[in-house]
């Protein structure tokens, strides 16, 4: 029996499906205007493990992840480069896809974007102003916050802290300080659709009960996202939705804790964040990963080197034993005898794994536990793996290669639920991943030449690094690099 903890009610609750065998998943996902981060990649990485484990349960999983393409950030950006927001938006795309892709994130079965989302939005705000939850406002609309009396219900906050917590815009234009928008009037040289209210664009909030409804339809399973968006927007969300359908919105709300820097919450406001295409160049994929579900999900997540190299010898362990039972599995059996107690011990050592590791999974998706097990497996095995590969031929019968066949299976099975053991695909970005470090070496060498006053040495490196497509670019902190 799967429990997670439900955000709404406070308690972990016995999972069950809106619709027997079928699991509808929305996760917000990311405001593309800068590089993708590591505290983006946790949600990304967790809700592809989760995906992985309800399909290992036979489950048919919807999992539905946006892009927020319209923003004042992405105006504000593009403002500054002289640039249209689509341009920016795509960029910051791109980049998302990459880099997930590098982490074994699977795309989600759609990535829908609020700009291709503008008709099913102002319908749903002609609605709500239809059904007196909304009002519009010299050319902007706003929910009333005081027409949905459950209002605060997901956050627990009374109105006074909402108030004072919300990011509210401040405008004479509101009934009440925490009516929140759902349609802006445009601005002189903003991005902006024609609506029943004039020339503007959606509000934050709105986008995502619009597109989570379209694709998913009322009461869908699962609604995921960051801590920080409990409230105001997923708060919102419930408010604009449950008041539009009548109906209960999601039927579980799960929420990330945050990655830290120094026990500081990491945010591009901030400006602490670490884009994962530059942890990449330093760390291989499958570190990055493993480290970001070492942690419970709901728990933060301090982001270090010393952590990320504590997940680097974790992972090597694995995928040691990976390698090792490969090897064993693959021999060829020389003699016919076999230690049958052991065997039946080892056997019943792995149905344990096989339990623990389910248990682990459906007591509130804790990955952390469930990396465990997988320990425990190893710890198991090692012991007449390296029988086996001294060369000792009573641990070399059909019998222990059949085990060790089994061991394998097992680690590899959920090994990739979570995603953490080495694929073809998988490989093939450690591929990446050396290029990267041969280019780091490459400017530490041209860095000393031109702290040597080698010109002649450091010009080469960048000319011929430019003529395989690679840009230097020398900054006042150091020097960086990209793909052209």
């Amino acid at each position: 029996m799967l429990k997670i903890y439900d955000t709404l009610t406070r308690e972990k609750r016995e999972f069950k499906p809106r619709d027997p065998g079928r699991i509808g998943i929305y996760v917000c996902g990311v405001t593309p205007y800068a590089p993708t981060h590591i505290g983006h990649a946790r949600v990304s990485v967790l809700w592809d493990v989760i995906k992985r484990y309800f399909e290992y349960k036979g489950y048919a999983v919807t999992l539905i992840q946006n892009f927020t393409d319209i923003d004042d950030k992405i105006i504000i950006k593009a403002q500054q480069e002289g640039t249209e927001a689509g341009k920016i938006a795509e960029r910051y795309i791109e980049d998302y896809f990459e880099v997930m892709t590098a982490l074994g994130v699977r795309p989600a079965d759609h990535h829908p974007r609020v700009t291709q989302e503008i008709p099913e939005i102002i319908t749903m705000i002609q609605g709500l102003i239809e059904g007196g939850h909304a009002y519009e406002a010299e050319g902007d609309v706003y929910f009333d916050v005081a027409s949905f009396p459950e209002y605060g219900k997901l956050s627990g906050r009374s109105p006074e802290e909402m108030e004072a917590g919300a990011r509210v815009e401040v405008s004479s234009r509101k009934r009440n300080p925490l009516d929140f928008a759902l349609w802006k009037g445009a601005k002189p040289g903003e991005p902006a659709w024609e609506s029943p209210w004039g020339m503007g664009r959606p509000g934050w909030h709105i986008e995502c009960s619009v597109m989570s409804r379209k694709y998913l339809g009322d009461g869908f399973d699962f609604h995921g996202g960051g801590l920080d968006l409990i409230f105001p927007h997923h708060e919102n969300e419930i408010a604009q939705s449950e008041a539009y359908s009548g109906d209960d919105f999601a039927r579980y709300w799960v929420h990330n804790g945050m990655v830290q820097v120094d026990k500081e919450k990491m945010s591009k406001s901030i400006g602490n964040t670490s884009a994962v295409r530059e942890v990449l160049r330093k760390w291989d994929p499958l570190v990055i990963r493993y480290f970001l579900i070492s942690t419970h999900y709901r728990s933060p997540l301090n982001f270090s080197p010393e952590e990320l190299t504590a997940a680097s010898k974790g992972l090597e362990r694995l995928v040691t034993a990976q390698k090792r039972l490969i090897k064993v599995a693959a021999m060829t059996p020389k003699i016919a005898g076999e230690k049958a107690v052991e065997i039946e011990n080892l056997n019943q050592g792995l149905e344990q794994v096989k339990i623990d590791f389910e248990a682990a999974m459906n007591d509130d998706l804790n990955t952390a536990l469930a990396i465990s097990t997988l320990f425990n497996l190893v710890r198991m095995i090692n012991p007449y793996l390296n029988q086996a590969l001294l060369g000792q031929e009573e641990y070399q019968t059909q019998a222990w290669i059949e085990l060790f066949t089994r061991y394998r299976d097992v680690l590899e099975l959920f090994g990739n639920i979570l995603g953490i053991m080495p694929t073809e695909a998988t490989e093939h970005s450690g591929d990446d991943q050396l290029i990267g470090r041969l280019i780091e070496l490459l400017l530490e060498v041209r860095n000393r030449a031109r702290a040597a006053k080698n010109w002649d040495l450091a010009d080469l490196i960048r000319d011929r690094l430019g003529q395989l497509g690679i840009e230097v670019k020398d900054v006042d902190n150091g020097t960086v690099w990209e793909w052209k």
